[in-house]
């Protein structure tokens, strides 16, 4: 038996997938490109001053044409990233603006080098099944940044990519980027390495920019992950079924958007709901309310049967304390026991603001304990305990059986050092644990090997591109190079 964390029973989910149609029908939602309004209208949907009016037929027949599940693979093309059922994933948290130094413990601005070290160290760490383009490289023009941190990635992973794009000349880049790394578009499209995130903007509203994206990547057959941010009391209903009724809406009205310009290419039923913290004025990503409103869209999202994404295990706290690890611990756990294909938000502090390198590794750990947790209590032999007592002849002494030498790392989950069991009062605090864990993990980093032909269309698409931005020669790029 696997054991799940349920927060909606079926009468409920019914009621939020009710009402989202009729948001949908008698509200609408913005659709900011002329393409994708033009698409649902020819489809059968009202258009009226940018609002798409959608009918509840034309949503549920875009539903039937997005894929259950979906994978993505690594640089070797294997398999890595399974979307879909109850697998459940973790990566770091993305498009962070400052770094926790690890000297001065205080944020500072990312860096491209700080971006290039969290590669290296989330390479080594097997807890997270992909990469993320965690941090907005600062020293680096930010027209080019989004293309820019995706070919750092490329360079420095054999895993594969969450990533995304703030406009849609940095997509196109992106994808030729993905295209030249995989050997051609039609490779890309039947060996995905890499989810796009899109984000529409609270409430109903796909801009511009993300309908435009969401066409791009269904026509390239690239998978999209939608990432709906209701903020229940700001930027939607105060209460959290009401705000999950919105995040149905918005990302309900994006497959439709989606599988009208690619039907059958693969969505994700994602977000990053959060609260509106009444007293702070703050947008608490650790609160338990944010836990729940995440799990809560990802219920939904399971309930019709789509690859799902939440955005946890990160914290509201400045510095890597206590807060920082009770927040990220409980909402991994969470996510995991609901399922969750893909939890994006580790190494995350500062309400998302910040990323760290070091509580990254920690999150390690708690990712680590949640996924055990999920492969649940399993009858390894014949004889649950009888045989056991019968080969223990009376002694009470387990330890030394055979079947206890033979079962328990099955059994048991060992840590890594960055988790202390020892009982030594010498051994150092967690922080200095978690350095030397990032201090390992950078020393014992080895670069993928990039087929020449392959290096050099990274090279050339970058150094194209960074000319237009008035980049040249591409800022950091020797670094880049030399540590692949």
């Amino acid at each position: 038996m696997r054991p799940k964390f349920e927060l909606l029973d079926h009468e409920l989910i019914g009621r939020i997938l009710s009402e989202a149609f009729v948001l949908l029908e008698r509200h609408g939602v913005k659709v900011g490109d002329a393409e994708a309004l033009d698409l649902v209208a020819a489809a059968g949907a009202r258009a009226a001053d940018g609002v798409a009016f959608l009918p509840r037929m034309l949503v549920e027949r875009s539903l039937k044409s997005v894929p259950r599940e979906f994978l993505l693979y690594d640089r070797e093309g294997n398999r890595a990233v399974h979307y879909g059922g109850d697998h459940v994933q973790f990566d770091p948290g993305s498009s962070c603006l400052n770094i926790l130094d690890p000297l001065t413990e205080q944020p500072r601005p990312a860096m491209a080098a700080d971006l290039i070290r969290l590669i290296q160290v989330t390479e080594g760490l097997p807890e997270y099944a992909a990469q993320s383009t965690a941090m907005v490289c600062n020293d680096v023009p930010a027209e080019m940044g989004d293309w820019y941190r995706l070919l750092l990635i490329l360079l420095h992973s054999n895993k594969p990519m969450v990533t995304g794009a703030f406009n849609a000349r940095t997509l196109a880049t992106m994808l030729e980027l993905l295209a030249a790394d995989s050997g051609g578009f039609d490779q890309l499209r039947s060996r995905p390495r890499a989810v796009f995130d899109v984000c529409p903007s609270p409430p109903l509203n796909w801009s511009d920019f993300a309908s435009r994206n969401l066409i791009k990547l269904a026509r390239h057959g690239v998978p999209a992950e939608m990432i709906p941010m209701p903020l229940a009391g700001a930027t939607a209903p105060v209460t959290l079924a009401g705000a999950i009724v919105q995040h149905a809406a918005e990302s309900l009205a994006g497959i439709t958007i989606h599988q009208l310009a690619g039907p059958g290419s693969p969505i994700v039923w994602g977000g990053a709901p959060a609260i509106f913290d009444m007293s702070t004025g703050n947008t608490p990503m650790g609160a338990i309310e944010t836990a729940m409103l995440n799990v809560g869209c990802a219920q939904v999202g399971k309930f019709l049967g789509l690859p799902t994404h939440g955005y946890l295990v990160a914290s509201d706290g400045r510095c890597l304390d206590a807060q920082a690890g009770a927040e990220s611990a409980s909402s991994a756990l969470l996510g995991a026991l609901a399922g969750i294909n893909m939890i994006s938000g580790a190494g995350m502090l500062d309400f998302l603001a910040c990323q760290s390198i070091e509580k990254l590794v920690m999150d390690a750990e708690a990712i680590a304990s949640a996924q055990r947790l999920i492969a649940g209590v399993q009858a390894r032999t014949g004889s649950l305990a009888v045989e056991s007592f019968d080969s223990a002849c009376g002694t009470g002494n387990f330890l030394q059986l055979k079947e206890t030498r033979a079962r328990f790392r099955e059994e048991q989950h060992f840590p890594s050092a960055v988790t202390d069991r020892s009982g030594d009062p010498g051994v150092p605090g967690m922080l200095s644990r978690a350095r030397t864990r990032v201090d390992e993990l950078l020393s014992s980093y080895q670069p993928p090997e990039i087929a020449a032909p392959v290096r050099r269309s990274l090279i050339q698409i970058a150094e194209r591109e960074a000319k237009l931005c008035g980049a040249d020669p591409l800022a950091g790029l020797e670094v880049a190079q030399s540590a692949g």
